[in-house]
């Protein structure tokens, strides 16, 4: 079981992987130390400061459309953000942010509000989410048990080390 709780952070449909971390940020650095600062800045400047701890993303239709660049997913792991909540994923978005260790949930968000307290729960009956701010909960199916491997491993390369025996780093 693992379980995540921090407040949402609501965006709306067809998040472009490029409002995401913006293209101009990635021809200076592909490093996501520097670029996680400019997450969502086109389109929520300043989003980077009212991270604080755990977050959820919480979006509607197509997130993460656009191109299939696998930075979009490293920068939104890379400020802590664990789960992303949509009514709809773009595939590559989706196997991206698998492969970095979110935890992808595609549910109906229309009724999560801006800073509701959520709590999200992966375990072997699925994921249940919460929102505790509301009252409600969800219960979504889970991943084959491949994916979920890779997801509480923290990410593909993680997961690989581990069935290797490998140390992080080699």
């Amino acid at each position: 079981m693992v379980q995540f709780e921090g407040p949402a952070f609501c965006f709306g449909d067809d998040i472009n992987t490029d409002y995401i971390i913006s293209s101009r940020r990635k021809r200076d650095t592909l490093d996501v130390n520097i670029l996680k600062q400019y997450i969502m800045e086109d389109i929520r400047p300043g989003f980077f400061h009212e991270l604080n701890g755990t977050t959820i993303l919480v979006a509607g239709e197509n997130f993460g459309c656009g191109s299939a660049m696998e930075v979009a997913a490293q920068v939104v792991k890379g400020n802590n953000i664990p789960v992303i909540l949509a009514k709809s994923f773009a595939r590559s978005y989706y196997r991206n942010a698998i492969n970095n260790g979110i935890l992808i949930v595609e549910m109906d968000t229309s009724s999560i509000r801006e800073k509701d307290l959520l709590r999200i729960t992966m375990d072997d009956n699925g994921i249940l989410v919460e929102d505790l701010s509301n009252k409600l909960s969800v219960r979504c199916p889970g991943f084959r048990k491949e994916l979920e491997n890779i997801i509480l491993s923290g990410g593909l390369l993680k997961f690989v080390r581990q069935q290797r025996g490998q140390k992080e780093g080699c």
